[in-house]
């Protein structure tokens, strides 16, 4: 059974982006390939929760060997979405732009397939924002359907 919903991915509105994938360029260091954040969706210095999205595509550099016939998007290219949503949202809160390194991850489950088109929404909440280490719960959703969640800690490098 999973966990409550940090918030209920029908609560937001994705026509409504705060951070485009230029805007996360100054948060995060990721380019090119491995810039997997398309777009951060909310942001609550108060509560500490975020969301955000990739855009899961059939052409991607991944699909044609992952797996032949059925693009299944890799569990850990999810974790690194986590990761990426949760350094944006650590170094906003802290008012830091240096690179953020993800150095641990725990809980991690995978609930369900995602498989190209998809939205991959992630949702997080920081429990911990300290300038040397933080810890996010996050979660991913396809529609309403969680399949992903972990903790990622990052800390600066």
């Amino acid at each position: 059974m999973p966990p409550p919903a940090i918030l209920d991915p029908g609560a937001l509105d994705a026509a409504k982006i705060i951070a485009d994938r230029q805007a996360i360029e100054a948060y995060n260091h990721q380019r090119f390939e491995f810039q997997l954040l398309d777009a951060v969706l909310l942001f609550d210095e108060t509560t500490r929760v975020f969301a955000g999205y990739h855009d899961v595509r059939a052409d991607a550099w991944w699909a044609r060997g992952h797996i032949p016939g059925r693009p299944l998007f890799p569990g850990v290219l999810m974790i690194e979405v986590a990761a990426q949503l949760s350094s944006y949202a650590s170094n906003r809160a802290l008012a830091r732009t240096g690179f953020l390194g993800f150095v641990g991850v725990d809980g991690v489950k995978f609930r369900g397939a995602v498989e190209p088109p998809a939205r991959f929404l992630v949702v997080g909440r920081a429990t911990m924002l300290k300038p040397r280490r933080t810890v996010c719960v996050t979660q991913g959703f396809v529609g309403d359907a969680m399949v992903f969640e972990a903790e990622i800690t990052g800390m600066p490098i």
